[in-house]
């Protein structure tokens, strides 16, 4: 029941993430039950045996326990909300042995915020189901309550629901209006149930992503070591551009202009005029070859970047660019080579696309800084429909700024305009 001529909130009712997000609640509370009665019955234990060994391992199984039913959340999270939560890393002792693996367990601060997850999610269990249920119970039913009112008279003896009873009088929703009435009130517990549940469920995946996956430290280690990996491989990919090019362009012309200028050399004393000839190629090709090195240096890095910054640099791009181009730059200072170097090949990536694929007749480049954060912005008039995830140009550049904790944003409906923002952190 997808279809857009039916508004989404008479649409979520019937929907399966809507069904999913209340199955997500239903099998909450057994599995926080079980969680909550081992976490409180092993730990009480285990704290009780401290005054001898026995509580150690009895803690530390506790907490391998608590891991392992955090397991089945995370797996619960994925397949009922959608939501991937990676999990922490294992936890292994130093040296193999058991008293290894138990302090391991018991210094891991993942093991103890599965025990405390335990612990926090049993009420809030015991809460969302209840008000999930109840709101299913009240509403689904009010709202068929005509479909099956007829129970009533046939089995029970009574006309409908009774609202009041006592021993001289009784009252039923059995008139057509008060059959209405409840219909309409079970509609409003029927639209009102998907925005509820998705907010109880929105508490879970809080829970489940705070207290059930890798730690900051770990998330940013990971992050690091990712991004390392991508500014690793993009230093290679350059190292092989710069190799490709030098091989390609001035290599074959040093190469060309050596031969040319043997050969002169051996017509030099026979024939002076073939000589010169020669010679005049030779320096045409001295000309061309000067001419690539000099582009190829602009493209590892320019000098007029070094010497002057981002708005001269962007304003010399932007007057070669084949699409009349709009510089604005207004950065109080200049920030650290790399970011500026990164934030200059930014914007001269995306004035190539501008070119080669926009189809556009007018850019524009506008650079800022924002508090600690530097933003460029690059927009054109032309077709749009400009994705990262259709081409390597943009996930490229988009996992380049990811190296140095910066963002890449694309707003390139079909028809255009384009608009995209890098955001990098300024680094004086």
């Amino acid at each position: 029941m997808d279809s857009p001529l039916v508004p989404s909130a008479l649409r979520a009712p019937f929907q399966g993430r809507t069904w999913r997000a209340f199955l997500f609640t239903l099998v909450g509370l057994p599995l926080s039950v079980l969680a909550f009665s081992l976490a409180v019955s092993l730990t009480s234990l285990g704290v009780g045996l401290l005054i001898t060994f026995l509580g150690i391992p009895v803690l530390a199984v506790s907490l391998a326990v608590s891991r392992g039913l955090g397991a089945v959340e995370r797996a619960r999270v994925r397949g009922l909300l959608g939501v991937d939560v990676p999990a922490p890393a294992p936890v292994r002792g130093r040296t193999g042995g058991a008293f290894s693996w138990m302090t391991a367990m018991l210094r891991s601060g993942a093991s103890w915020r599965h025990l405390l997850y335990a612990f926090a999610h049993f009420p809030w269990a015991v809460f969302s189901f209840s008000v999930s249920v109840s709101f299913f119970t009240w509403g689904w039913g009010l709202f068929t309550y005509p479909v099956w009112r007829w129970v009533f008279p046939a089995y029970l003896g009574q006309d409908g629901i009774q609202l009041y009873g006592d021993e001289t009088r009784a009252l039923y929703v059995d008139s057509p209006f008060e059959v209405g009435a409840a219909c309409l009130v079970g509609l409003v517990f029927v639209l009102l149930w998907p925005p509820l549940l998705r907010g109880l469920t929105a508490v879970d995946r809080l829970l489940v992503t705070g207290l059930l996956g890798p730690g900051r430290l770990a998330r940013r280690v990971t992050e690091l070591e990712s991004d390392r990996g991508v500014a690793v491989d993009t230093a290679a990919a350059d190292l092989r551009r710069i190799e490709r090019e030098l091989h390609d362009g001035p290599q074959a012309r040093l190469a060309s202009l050596a031969m040319d200028l043997g050969l002169a050399k051996e017509k030099l004393a026979g024939d002076p005029e073939a000589a010169a000839v020669l010679v005049d190629e030779a320096h045409g090709e001295v000309k061309l070859a000067l001419k690539e090195l000099r582009d190829l240096a602009r493209g590892i890095h320019p000098a007029v970047l070094t010497d002057r910054g981002l708005d001269a640099a962007l304003s010399s791009v932007a007057g070669r660019s084949a699409v009349p181009v709009a510089v604005t730059v207004d950065l109080p200072g200049r920030p650290v080579a790399a970011i500026e170097g990164l934030a200059y090949f930014t914007v001269v990536e995306l004035l190539r696309n501008v070119s080669e694929h926009a189809r556009a007749r007018r850019a524009s480049v506008d650079v800022w800084r924002s508090e600690d954060r530097l933003m460029l912005q690059v927009r054109d008039d032309g077709a749009g429909g400009a994705d990262p995830a259709r081409g390597r140009g943009l996930a490229g550049l988009a996992e380049r700024l990811r190296s140095v904790d910066g963002v890449l944003a694309v707003d390139s409906p079909e028809g255009g305009p384009t608009t995209v923002t890098a955001e990098l952190p300024w680094r004086a």
